[in-house]
């Protein structure tokens, strides 16, 4: 393009750090569940921002926010960019949180060039890509993209028993969950800007990732009923404790991964939730939440395979019964190569330095490259720390991803 972007990373970061202020922990902790009061008024600060620059703006009925920058010829199907706000029990700011303020300032950059592309520019902020509430991560752009049946979604429950359509409603929103799904054609190609949540960019010196690929991911939930009985009371040789056997599962799963022959395999229980939940009571009810990746679907599934046989023999021989559910268990996605090529322009064209890179972490664009070309941009992320309060992205990494986003989508836009 003939005029570059000149990008205010001052501001970028500190919108991210008024973001960071609507959370429901103490700071420099960050948690922000989908559709409480904190979530609520982080959307309320976003909508506030993207009228401000100009952007008209539309919500589905699932919450996912859209802000469009028209082009010369709006009639053209867009390209989208963006990621999600949400942020789990306890994590950082810069989590899906550069996607979305980076893209509004990449857009507010190519704006001030005076330069407007063909095709409008269109920025989403995708609803619950975390799995935190519902147990299901990247609930918006699944629906979005029909990669979730709407009846199903909306029978989604908490763990305080809210079905999602119940917590929409009180939310405010309005229309059917079937309306969220794009039709066909709806953009030519979508682009996401995220911090790594890895250590290689850091390691080698490298300014910026360029994504090829997006791991696959499963999520069980293993159910798991014993014998409850009190601590003192109940001998030893004769109990049958949940918990025990969660345990055995959990440590199952990490073996899983180590000996998969994968150097991309991960396994991770993140969530075990006992009952009755006191320490004089053997437990008798325990539920683990198992998350299973690797960028090759076969090492995935075979994993997936030998945690649920040592489940079933744990399980036997503790004499604990047993119910094992697929949350979800989603293909890899490949980047597109020609997205691919126009980042690795765009980096050339601001003199920044690049590497190939795949994503063990799962992101909105994982389902967005079902119904568009994709392609993604990471920053480095001190030490590879994500999901802690002590994330951070620095100012000069930010501004030098927006940028590369900024030329990114006026490249795309004008094709």
């Amino acid at each position: 393009m003939d005029a570059k972007p000149d990008v205010d990373g001052r501001r970028v970061c500190a919108e991210l750090d008024k973001l960071a202020t609507f959370s429901d922990a103490d700071p420099p902790d960050v948690t922000r569940v989908l559709f409480t009061q904190q979530d609520l008024a982080a959307r309320a600060y976003l909508k506030g921002l993207f009228a401000e620059a100009g952007l008209t703006i539309r919500q589905d009925a699932v919450g996912n926010l859209f802000a469009r920058w028209p082009g010369t010829e709006a009639e053209l199907p867009a390209v989208a960019t963006g990621s999600h706000t949400d942020a789990i029990p306890h994590s950082g700011r810069y989590d899906g949180t550069v996607g979305v303020l980076g893209a509004l300032e990449a857009i507010r950059a190519l704006a001030r060039t005076g330069l407007r592309p063909r095709r409008s520019i269109e920025l989403i902020m995708f609803t619950s890509e975390e799995p935190t509430r519902f147990g299901l991560g990247c609930l918006g752009s699944r629906l979005l993209t029909g990669s979730l049946d709407p009846q199903k979604a909306g029978q989604l429950v908490d763990f305080e028993g809210q079905s999602l359509e119940q917590v929409r409603s009180d939310a405010g929103l309005e229309g059917a969950m079937a309306s969220v799904r794009l039709p066909a054609g709806a953009y030519s190609a979508f682009v996401e800007l995220h911090i790594e949540q890895g250590p290689i960019l850091e390691q080698e010196g490298l300014d910026i990732g360029i994504v090829t690929a997006i791991a696959a991911p499963a999520t069980l939930r293993v159910t798991l009923r014993g014998a409850g009985g009190h601590a003192g009371a109940t001998l030893m040789p004769g109990r049958r404790d949940a918990f025990l056997a969660a345990a055995e599962i959990a440590l199952a799963a990490e073996r899983a991964a180590l000996e998969s022959g994968s150097a991309d395999a991960v396994a991770t229980t993140g969530f075990c939730r006992i009952h009755p939940g006191a320490v004089n009571s053997i437990p008798s009810r325990a539920v683990l939440e198992i998350d299973v990746r690797d960028i090759r679907l076969g090492v995935r599934d075979r994993m997936v395979t030998e945690i649920r046989r040592a489940a079933q023999e744990v399980a036997g021989r503790r004499e604990v019964t047993l119910t094992i559910d697929t949350l979800n268990a989603d293909p890899p996605a490949e980047c597109d190569p020609s997205i691919v090529a126009v980042v690795r322009a765009a980096c050339a064209g601001r003199g920044v330095s690049s590497m190939p890179m795949v994503s063990r972490a799962y992101h909105d664009s994982l389902f967005m490259a079902r119904i568009a070309p994709t392609g993604m941009i990471f920053i480095p992320c001190r030490g590879g720390i994500s999901h802690r309060p002590d994330e951070f992205a620095s100012p000069e990494a930010i501004e030098r991803g927006v940028g590369v986003l900024a030329e990114t989508l006026y490249r795309l836009a004008s094709q």
